[in-house]
């Protein structure tokens, strides 16, 4: 491999693109040559993200008119919905393509419509990406040149559920209670996320339309069968950053607690950003990291999954460097072995 992956971030003003530049200033195969925020042009991007300050003399610029003249290896999007989706496809081909929002993760254009509100209009293109939950889709990110970078709750469920939806035990409904903390509404304040308004509060949004659900009853069933009745909550958590994710389950087979672990181990074996942990998985052991923390628990055929993520890391863009890094041949882990707080 040549001596550094040049690297393209559009949209580096928000919590995703802070996130991005924060672990890829320390990764040591990789040259940021270009960082956009068109509302900051000029500014350094330590007077933006202050937790960068003195560490790096990038300069956000303004998005290039001609983007087929891009002169990078990969490019990273971290731009609102719908703003890749008329990007992307001005790109040079041999750019590969790490897509943070939710422009290509659904593959019907109708289903995408009605959870995003708007048409899409990249048809061809969308047969090009590959969906990046690393640990179940490994073997395609690794020869992909676009990837579809997961939802925060998709990936925080998708990661819980996958174990029992491949051993094809699951029966009946499944049950997914998933809170969020205020950071995964992004950087800029709205009435209901705005600190005093969320600090002491507690309250569920987008009931049976929250746009992750098509895209984990999408991944869930080319990971196995997956015909079951699915119900998939959200709620808003007085913190700013983490996904807790509850989910419940029944079994065609009455599993210990050990069947369970067991399962879930062998079936993460080699996955090094999951961690099994006994009794609960908290926020707090995975924030600012690329850790998936999962506990399982079992009542005969009533099966408990819990996780948790830091849904700016593992959620978005740790995830995004990681898929990085096995599209360029690299070992998945390179630049992420972030370290937690205690406390």
């Amino acid at each position: 491999m040549k001596e550094k992956i040049k690297i393209a971030i559009f949209g580096g003003s928000g919590y995703g693109g802070s996130e991005l530049l924060r672990i890829l200033l320390f990764h040591p195969n990789v040259e940021i040559a270009l960082v956009t925020a068109n509302e900051h042009v000029g500014k350094a991007v330590g007077e933006v993200h202050k937790n960068l300050y003195g560490l790096t003399d990038l300069k956000f610029e303004k998005s290039p008119e001609d983007l087929f003249a891009l002169d990078a290896d990969a490019a990273f999007f971290a731009l609102p919905h719908g703003q890749a989706l008329n990007l992307i496809p001005q790109l040079p081909e041999k750019v590969k393509v790490i897509d943070l929002s939710g422009d290509f993760r659904i593959d019907d254009k109708d289903v995408f419509q009605k959870f995003y509100k708007f048409e899409h209009t990249a048809d061809e293109l969308q047969k090009k990406f590959v969906y990046g939950l690393t640990e179940t889709n490994r073997e395609a990110i690794k020869t992909a040149n676009y990837v579809a970078n997961p939802g925060c709750f998709a990936t925080a469920t998708l990661l819980a559920l996958a174990p029992l939806v491949k051993s094809g035990l699951l029966t009946g409904k499944v049950i997914v209670d998933a809170k969020t903390g205020s950071s995964g509404s992004g950087a800029k304040a709205a009435a209901n996320t705005h600190h005093p308004q969320r600090m002491n509060s507690f309250y569920a949004y987008k009931p049976f339309t929250h746009q992750h659900v098509p895209e984990i009853s999408q991944h869930l069933k080319r990971i196995g069968s997956f015909e079951n009745d699915f119900v998939f909550m959200t709620h808003s958590l007085p913190v700013s950053r983490g996904i807790f994710a509850s989910c419940y389950l029944e079994t065609t087979n009455i599993l210990t607690n050990e069947d369970v672990k067991n399962l879930y181990e062998l079936f993460y074996k080699g996955s090094f950003f999951v961690r099994i942990v006994e009794n609960s998985p908290d926020i707090n052991w995975v924030k600012a990291t690329n850790f998936c923390d999962i506990a399982a628990h079992s009542n005969g055929k009533q099966i408990a999954v819990f996780s948790a993520i830091d849904n700016l890391v593992k959620g978005a863009a740790g995830q995004a460097v990681q898929n990085l890094n096995l599209m360029f041949g690299l070992d998945e882990t390179t630049g992420l072995k972030l370290v937690g707080t205690n406390p």
